[in-house]
Parts: C-alpha cells; sequence; structure tokens
C-alpha cells in the first residue's frame, strides 16, 4: 500500500515582532529569565494590522502552491484547523480559497472545505481527516491542503500573556510524500475539562496549574494507547519527539515524565538503577500518596542524570528552536516543533531517512494524540526550501507602546480607529475591510504599496 503523509509545509509567521525579556518584562516589573528561562520564551510574533488568520493561512499555502507547482487542480480537500474563528458559519477555508482563486486561473469549486475545531489538537485531527480520505480512496489522485492557523492572543494581565503569538502553518497531504509518513497507529487520551475554554469570547479563561496537570495525563493516557496497538516505546525508538509547544517550559515536564515512562522495565532503567535506583513501583507502597511522593522523588532524579539530559538534548530541545521566537500557535504549534526538529537536522548535516518521529500532540478540553512519522528520503530537499529564518528576521520589531496597540487592534471587544499598518505588504494577502454582510474582505496587494 502506497504511503500516506506530509509532502510540503510552509509557515508564515505575524510580521511584528516583541522581545520579552527586553521589552515585556520591564513594564511587567518582571525578571527576563521569567520569560527566557522560565518558559523557554525570546520573542513572540503578532500580526500586523492588515493581518488575520485567513492573510496567514492563505499566504503560508500561496507559497506552498507555488513552490512546489501545484494549482487548484491537484487539490482535492481544503481543511482549516483554527480556535481564532470569527465566523460561527462559514468556515475559514471559504476564505482562504477565495484569497488563493485571486491568484490562479483556476477555482477550488471542486474542493471538499471544512474547519476544524478542537482547541490546540484541531491541527492534527485535521491532518488524519486528509490521511484517512486519501486512504479511503476519495482523493481522486489528488492532495489535501491542511493548515492551521492562530491568533494566540490573551487579556492583557491574564498569566498567559508571554505566551502569545500568530502565525501560520500550510500542510501538503499526498500519497507517498517527500517529509514524513504518518502511522496508522494513533493513541488517545481525551476526557471532559475545562482547564482552557473560550465560551463565547475571544480570549481564553485559563486554569493554569490544572492546564498543565491535564495536559500531562492526557499525553500519558495518549501514550499508553499507542504502545496497545504498536506495542512498547524505547527513548532510542525516535529521532525527534515534536510535542504540542504551549511554551518550551511545558515540553520540559511532558519530556521527562515521556522518558521516565519510556524506560520502565528496559535497560535503561536497570543502568540507571545504581546511580538512583528503579522506579517506584505502587504494589510497594502502603498507600498511593507515599507511592506519589516516592514517584516525584525518582523523577527529580531522574532528571539530573547525564544519561537524561543528553537524551533530551538530542531529541527534545531541537523541536523548540523556532517556538522560542515565535510563540504559541494553537492549532500550529505541533507542526512549528516538527519543521524546527527537521529544520535542526539539516543544518547539523544529520540523516534521517528512515528514522522515526513520536508526534505528540494536544488541545484543551481536552485530548492528546499520539502517532508516528517516517521520515523520507525527499526530507532535505523540502526542508531546504523552508525559509522562516528569512521570516523571522524580516519581523519589526515594536516597543511596549507599540505592543498594546497592536493588541487593541487584534481584540475584537475594541473599536480601535488607528489601524495604520507597521509594515508595507508585499506580494501577499492582506484585510480589505468589511463587506455588505458584514463579512471580512481580502485583496492580494502584488507590490509594494501602502494599504488603505
Amino acid at each position: 500500500m502506497v504511503g500516506v503523509g506530509i509532502d510540503a509545509i510552509e509557515i508564515h509567521t505575524g510580521k511584528l515582532c516583541l522581545d520579552l525579556g527586553e521589552t515585556f518584562a520591564p513594564e511587567m516589573g518582571d525578571d527576563p529569565d521569567k520569560y527566557r528561562k522560565g518558559l523557554g520564551l525570546y520573542t513572540s510574533s503578532f500580526p500586523d494590522s492588515y493581518e488575520d488568520i485567513v492573510t496567514m493561512g492563505a499566504n503560508a499555502a500561496h507559497r506552498l502552491m507555488k513552490r512546489t507547482g501545484r494549482t487548484p487542480a491537484d487539490i482535492g480537500r481544503i481543511d482549516v484547523a483554527t480556535e481564532s474563528a470569527f465566523d460561527n458559519s462559514k468556515p475559514v477555508s471559504t476564505y482562504i480559497a477565495g484569497c488563493l482563486e485571486q491568484v490562479f486561473e483556476t477555482t477550488f469549486h471542486h474542493a471538499n472545505k471544512g474547519e476544524r475545531k478542537f482547541a490546540c489538537i484541531a491541527g492534527t485531527q485535521s491532518l488524519d481527516d486528509a490521511y484517512n480520505w486519501i486512504r479511503a480512496g476519495r482523493h481522486r489522485g489528488r492532495s489535501a491542503l491542511v493548515i492551521a492557523t492562530d491568533t494566540a492572543l490573551y487579556a492583557r494581565g491574564d498569566a498567559g500573556e508571554a505566551t502569545q503569538g500568530a502565525g501560520a502553518v500550510a500542510m501538503l497531504i499526498s500519497e507517498d510524500p517527500s517529509l514524513v509518513e504518518l502511522s496508522p497507529e494513533q493513541g488517545y487520551g481525551s476526557a471532559d475539562e475545562t482547564d482552557f475554554l473560550k465560551p463565547n469570547q475571544q480570549f481564553p479563561s485559563v486554569d493554569g496549574k490544572r492546564s498543565v496537570q491535564v495536559y500531562l495525563s492526557r499525553m500519558r493516557e495518549a501514550l499508553q494507547d499507542y504502545e496497545s496497538v504498536a506495542g512498547d516505546t524505547h527513548p532510542d525508538d525516535f529521532a525527534f519527539i515534536p510535542f504540542h509547544t504551549p511554551f518550551p517550559g511545558m515540553v520540559r515536564k511532558a519530556g521527562l515524565l515521556g522518558y521516565r515512562h519510556v524506560i520502565r522495565d528496559t535497560g535503561v532503567e536497570e543502568e540507571l538503577a545504581a546511580e538512583i535506583g528503579r522506579q517506584p513501583r505502587p504494589e510497594a507502597f502502603d498507600d498511593d500518596q507515599t507511592y506519589l511522593d516516592a514517584v516525584s522523588e525518582y523523577t527529580d532524579a531522574l532528571k539530573e542524570t547525564t544519561r537524561y539530559q543528553e537524551w533530551y538534548e538530542q531529541v527534545i530541545e531541537p523541536t523548540l528552536n523556532i517556538s522560542r521566537y515565535v510563540g504559541n500557535w494553537y492549532t500550529g504549534s505541533v507542526h512549528v516543533a516538527r519543521a524546527s526538529a527537521l529544520k535542526h537536522a539539516l543544518e547539523q548535516d544529520r540523516e534521517l531517512t528512515g528514522d522515526r518521529l513520536l508526534v505528540a500532540s494536544y488541545g484543551s478540553g481536552a485530548q492528546a494524540e499520539i502517532h508516528t512519522e517516517t521520515v523520507q528520503d525527499g526530507w532535505k530537499e523540502e526542508i531546504a526550501a523552508f525559509d522562516i529564518d528569512e521570516h523571522l528576521d524580516a519581523r519589526h520589531d515594536i516597543t511596549f507602546e507599540e505592543y498594546e496597540r497592536i493588541h487593541d487592534i487584534h481584540n475584537h471587544d475594541i473599536k480601535s480607529e488607528d489601524v495604520e499598518e507597521f509594515t508595507t505588504p508585499s506580494d501577499e494577502f492582506v484585510f480589505d475591510g468589511w463587506g455588505r454582510m458584514g463579512e471580512r474582505k481580502y485583496k492580494f496587494v502584488s507590490c509594494k504599496i501602502k494599504v488603505i
């Protein structure tokens, strides 16, 4: 059977940049290390006044299609994952298709279009939908376009404000892919939770401490469920493990607990036993709390071992390189982590063909998914064409006062009159005002002009 997976990828980051240590921290009265070391974040991306989830998604998709030589006739499905949608009926995919039709000679009238919502995991769910559509033979030789796009803003003064970010990831899903092939095996961990939600509101309500606990619990369940169908995992099985990354500090916690799980009853646990003992087993304790205390003590000791630190540095740390500079992208987060890892491997001249990634997605509310991906022999050419560094370097650095202004511009509850852009659009889609029914309108700017 022909493999199905990600054939190509493009990323569009919001065009404004906020330095968390130098600009944000002083205004908050915080030590810069609270963000740089605690959260693991250096800068955040924000959309300019003419950008939103449609323009970012359309610009990423446009670059992907141009670079790979695809036309609308090659695309049979457009799925958009977002938790920043502005319409409760009309899907973002139709807006994006309408944008793309402005620059192609043919339409997407033949393509199935939809919008996925399950917090941050919706991007992976859209990937799964495209995979299943192709494997079912309903694609008629066409590819699917999966776009994860979000403006992840928090209310001013919210504890999550420093993790904000904005951007889009566009992925082409095809048979015989060039980048990675997806596994048919998946594992899930899901429960009715209220860790993070937006009940008819733009900015999230977040129980931060509970959100961390739910994230880790659902990830553990998903890994156990994955192992029930794919067999036990081992820390040496995977070249990289891209996690959903609301901020890198969260991934540090998830990586440590995941490592503790996968070394259990392996030679690695036995080799470490001389240094930190074996993992506690519940049957050796009289009550749950004593057992949990022993597990916590073991985990703290495991974190300090050279073996774990070397593994984390090689398998997890490279997945965070991009997110440190763009912040949380909600549905695109785990897909940014994958791209970051592959980019790192290319820069290190590391051969990955045939190696596997363990991809760990999560969405509040709450659900985690674990699946594996096998790196294909065209990965180097695909990642070499990936120009994220150019986009990051081109961002406009904003002052704190400018940050306050751009936050208000994208706050749906504030009618801001000052919408002058900070940057000049060129060869990209931009927001172009409101239509007669209150819909958002877009146009393609093909040269460097000011948006009126």
